[in-house]
């Protein structure tokens, strides 16, 4: 690991900890460069705004599922829920953090982070697709990714206010949901 990307790690983890205690909101980016012992413009080479802390979170979560090793006896509904829970269970020390933002970028007024979003999870999902190993072409590609793209966004959704244990509420009806996409994502 490179001294910038040990610096930029160790500042998502003060901002995480910061937001931890007084929410993704309670602290300003200034307090964030003054923690760190950096200047506003050392923050900046490392994240131009709140939102990029927010990806560098998702960054993280899509490197857990990037990790995961290929089982290729394992049905493709199976490798996909596990991608999936991966990337949530990563994300599961931070869902307070992460209502938070995603509530942030979902603001009327937010449009641009709302683009980039869209661009977010079209990135993880291919992610998906990758790690799984999923081959396929043409209009069954399209027809996968529109499913797999509607079934992980069911599977955020329900991330956000499950309280079960291990998240087992979002794991059934992802489960359920890619077991019923059938021939779809084989």
């Amino acid at each position: 690991m490179t001294h910038l990307s040990a610096e930029r790690d160790a500042i998502l983890d003060t901002a995480l900890h910061l937001a931890l205690h007084r929410g993704w909101h309670g602290f300003s980016l200034r307090e964030l460069a003054e923690v760190r012992e950096l200047s506003l413009a050392d923050l900046s080479r490392h994240f131009r705004s709140r939102d990029d802390l927010a990806e560098a979170l998702f960054d993280r979560a899509d490197d857990a599922l990037l990790s995961l090793p290929l089982d290729p006896q394992e049905p493709m509904h199976e490798r996909l829920l596990t991608g999936i829970m991966v990337w949530l269970d990563y994300l599961a020390p931070y869902r307070n953090q992460v209502k938070e933002m995603l509530g942030y970028k979902l603001e009327p007024g937010h449009c641009h982070l709302q683009a980039h979003g869209i661009t977010r999870i079209s990135r993880t999902v291919q992610w998906l697709l990758e790690s799984a190993d999923w081959q396929a072409s043409g209009l069954r590609r399209s027809a996968g990714e529109v499913a797999l793209t509607g079934i992980y966004l069911t599977a955020v959704a329900s991330f956000m206010v499950d309280a079960s244990d291990n998240l087992n509420t979002t794991r059934t009806l992802v489960h359920g949901l890619l077991t019923r996409s059938g021939r779809l994502l084989q």
